[in-house]
């Protein structure tokens, strides 16, 4: 193990959906069944403004397209019933987004804590975690284990107490509009490498199309913000 490189941040937060797993095609049939659970079938605005939320909110964005009403919504029901659809959908195959697993180990090998932060349930992540590698990570922090999931920065804020270090220390890597407002509005540094829905540029975020050939440096000029606002880094 090498030693961290001079100004690299001091840990690295990696959202999980999207980012290091291909796992939204999976919620994407996950929550279109839920859709027609309730009687309708998932347009792709509904799915664009579920992705990266946590599954209290996802569900409630489909409960109100529905129109169901707050005394006829089943919400621990329909949870379990959502958690058992995905479980076995993520137990039949979880592929790597490009590059994701190189990366983790690369920063593995710098020295540099890492944490997984993730909306995602514990009970899923668990499974979710046989493909990653729990070896892999710091520390892991789940959507139902904070007051508010993303995009409140409950998440981000944890997971650097989690590693002893402050928020803007940090360099979170997301995909989605809704876990990069979480990252920013906790103040660390952001790398943002889209996946199923467009990010808008903003404070604090840099921007990469893919992590396959990332290197430190990279991870350290996201975090310094010296490619910040544009789209230099794009490979």
């Amino acid at each position: 193990m090498t030693a961290p490189a001079p100004h690299a941040p001091a840990a690295v937060l990696w959202d999980m959906d999207g980012t290091l797993l291909d796992s939204e095609p999976i919620w994407d049939i996950a929550m279109a069944d839920f859709a027609v659970r309730h009687g309708i079938v998932m347009s792709p605005e509904l799915r664009e403004s579920t992705l990266g939320n946590s599954l209290p909110d996802a569900m409630r964005k489909v409960y109100d397209a529905a129109d169901v009403a707050s005394a006829d919504r089943d919400r621990s029901g329909d949870e379990r019933w959502l958690l058992d659809h995905v479980a076995e959908l993520f137990g039949a195959g979880l592929p790597w987004r490009p590059g994701a697993a190189d990366v983790l180990d690369l920063v593995a090998a710098a020295g540099l804590p890492t944490v997984l932060v993730t909306n995602t349930v514990r009970e899923l992540t668990e499974v979710a975690l046989d493909t990653l590698g729990r070896h892999r990570f710091t520390a892991t922090i789940c959507g139902d284990e904070v007051p508010a999931g993303k995009p409140a920065p409950d998440l981000y804020l944890r997971a650097a107490e989690m590693v002893g270090v402050r928020p803007g220390a940090c360099l979170a890597v997301e995909d989605s509009p809704t876990g990069t407002v979480a990252a920013t509005a906790a103040g660390c540094p952001t790398l943002v490498v889209p996946s199923a829905a467009p990010v808008p540029r903003g404070s604090l975020r840099s921007f990469r199309d893919t992590l396959v050939g990332v290197t430190i440096d990279d991870l350290t000029d996201a975090w310094t913000g010296e490619h910040r606002g544009h789209l230099d880094m794009q490979r």
